[in-house]
């Protein structure tokens, strides 16, 4: 996988920039390096596989560059950031982010999070239709549609998606979506979840207060309650 895997690396600081660098090289990864937003637009006409993306940044900066990507790709986005506050790191995956790294950071961490969300990113599943059509989700195709419209994920947000519709009326805590969607355990990130369920009712849901798909289970986590089509 990471031979053929492109990774665009958005980081002013030149000393982060090279360790980031070496360690993707050693792993067989491809690194385009960016030292600014204005020049990851350019490297973003490659198509990468991944963002490493830092927030602060000169000139543009890096929220205003997620939320760039975001209108035309559900790449998956990593924020690598001196911000450590829980409001920041919603703040973040609010704007479509898929995961955030706090600095200081150990690379070998970083890595670990970029494999995860490629796997994520490219693993194959089935296509499902929820109340008689309303909502369709073809995992193989990555696509979701809604009363027949064609919808705009995050990787996070599809991950989510799939993990819960693929169980419904199973509660799944807050840590089991992280592992199912992340691929591995992280200290802190479960209370993120909340910010991505919350950007998908705003998608899928025509009353995100008055969900018919994704329920809360108050203390505990999420339940997919739509009703399955027969095949």
């Amino acid at each position: 996988m990471s031979g053929k895997s492109t990774i665009l690396v958005v980081e002013d600081e030149r000393k982060i920039s090279d360790i980031v660098k070496l360690y993707l090289e050693r792993e067989g990864f491809r690194p385009l390096m960016a030292g600014s937003a204005e020049e990851a637009l350019r490297h973003l006409k490659q198509n990468p596989d991944l963002v490493v993306l830092d927030l602060m940044l000169p000139g543009l900066q890096g929220e205003d560059l997620c939320a760039m990507i975001r209108q035309n790709s559900d790449i998956p986005v990593i924020m690598l950031t001196a911000k450590t506050g829980e409001d920041d790191i919603i703040k973040g995956l609010s704007l479509g982010a898929d995961d955030y790294v706090t600095k200081p950071f150990s690379p070998g961490e970083l890595l670990a999070r970029i494999k995860a969300q490629l796997r994520r990113h490219k693993r194959p599943y089935t296509r499902m239709s929820f109340n008689r059509g309303a909502l369709v989700i073809d995992v193989l195709k990555r696509e979701v549609i809604r009363d027949g419209e064609p919808l705009t994920l995050t990787p996070s947000e599809f991950g989510i998606l799939v993990s819960l519709s693929e169980r419904p009326g199973r509660v799944l805590s807050r840590l089991q979506l992280v592992n199912m969607v992340q691929g591995y355990d992280f200290e802190g990130y479960e209370r993120t979840i909340d910010a991505h369920v919350k950007n998908l009712r705003q998608k899928i849901e025509d009353d995100p207060k008055n969900p018919i798909f994704i329920k809360t289970i108050y203390g505990v986590g999420y339940k997919f309650i739509g009703v399955k089509d027969e095949e």
